[in-house]
């Protein structure tokens, strides 16, 4: 049996991690957040597809293409968080489990931030917590793909 498929999705401006305003984002890059899960996931068995847009449909069709192929999503939608009632919807109609990620927490930020509409399709959120989040995600959704019996645990050893 091959290893639980997890799409990890990252939104618009996340590809300048690591440059972008490091004192509030902090100095990893996107390839250093692609490595950080795609070492988390192996430790955990499970499979990741690593994918970031700026481009709001492509996210979308990417979270169309999940349902029938993954187990389930981890998403840092970044700008769409606040804006995209599509993206919602997507996720929604994927009837997969989600998982929201924020580098920074949303909720100590500027008031436009703190409202998420993909919160309504995630069945958690982690946000502040670096990119550590990330691999907390992964952790989260290897649990719940476990517990939903989509997963026959993590490797031992």
């Amino acid at each position: 049996m091959p290893p639980p498929l997890v799409a990890v999705l990252n939104g618009p401006n996340m590809n300048m991690l690591g440059l972008r305003q490091p004192k509030l984002y902090g100095a990893a890059t996107i390839d250093d957040v692609e490595t950080l899960c795609a070492e988390v996931a192996e430790e955990l068995g499970m499979a990741i597809d690593f994918r970031q847009t700026n481009a709001e449909g492509e996210l979308i069709s990417w979270v169309q293409e999940c349902r029938g192929r993954a187990q389930g999503i981890v998403i840092n939608p970044a700008g769409y968080t606040t804006t995209s009632i599509a993206l919602m919807d997507a996720l929604l109609a994927c009837e997969l489990p989600v998982i929201e990620v924020h580098v920074t927490n949303i909720h100590r930020r500027e008031e436009f931030r703190q409202h998420s509409y993909v919160s309504k399709a995630a069945v958690g959120v982690i946000a502040g917590l670096g990119v550590r989040g990330y691999a907390l995600a992964l952790n989260g959704m290897a649990d719940l793909l476990e517990e939903a019996g989509a997963f026959k645990g993590r490797p031992v050893g």
